[in-house]
């Protein structure tokens, strides 16, 4: 079984949104996992901030969804990898370890859900802020605010985009509706009962 656990080692050892992460934890948490025989995380530039991104591979039918929710029944929720690439094997180097350097970006590694383009003005014109906001050139409607990188600060930003653009938001929005497509919706009802800024 191939662990890349190198507890104690500082460049394994991260600080993301403030909290303080060793990413051998999480990587033996993966490794708990039936199926899972081989597991590395590593931190990824997502905008303007660091992600963390699982790669497993191992045997029988790896799920991302099911492997991050059997990681938050052990794990506090910044921990959890919003990404987990399934992959057939993980790449190693000569020396036997994993080589975190040839690891494919996790939309190479595996495909997101279709993508859902924005179709009404509301939803246009939030995903154009949360595409601005994460640094990604499109958003779909279903994908979460959070897994693609963004945090309490761009949510701050995020509501203040809106409200300049004429749309009634506030900040507990976009964690009760984390996709653009919901925090449009959320944004369009507020209008219609005349909700007050």
């Amino acid at each position: 079984m191939a662990r890349s656990t190198n507890v104690g080692r500082a460049d394994h050892q991260i600080k993301i949104r403030g909290f303080r992460i060793e990413l051998g934890e999480i990587e033996s948490r993966l490794l708990d996992q039936p199926g899972v025989r081989a597991a590395v995380v590593v931190a990824r530039e997502v905008g303007a901030s660091q992600q963390l991104v699982g790669y497993v591979s191992g045997t029988g039918e790896l799920e991302e969804a099911g492997l991050r929710t059997a990681l938050s029944t052990v794990l506090p929720d910044y921990m959890v990898p919003p990404r987990i690439a399934v992959l057939e094997r993980l790449p190693l180097m000569p020396s036997g370890k994993v080589d975190r350097q040839a690891l494919p970006a996790p939309d190479m590694a595996q495909g997101h859900a279709e993508h859902q383009a924005p179709r009404t003005p509301v939803e246009i014109v939030f995903a154009a802020i949360w595409a601005e906001l994460l640094g990604r050139p499109a958003v779909s409607l279903t994908d979460n605010f959070f897994e693609l990188g963004g945090d309490s600060i761009i949510s701050l930003q995020m509501v203040s985009r809106a409200r300049r653009a004429g749309y009634l938001m506030e900040p507990r929005d976009v964690f009760s509706a984390s996709d653009a497509g919901s925090a449009g919706t959320r944004s369009a009802d507020r209008a219609a009962r005349g909700d007050a800024r």
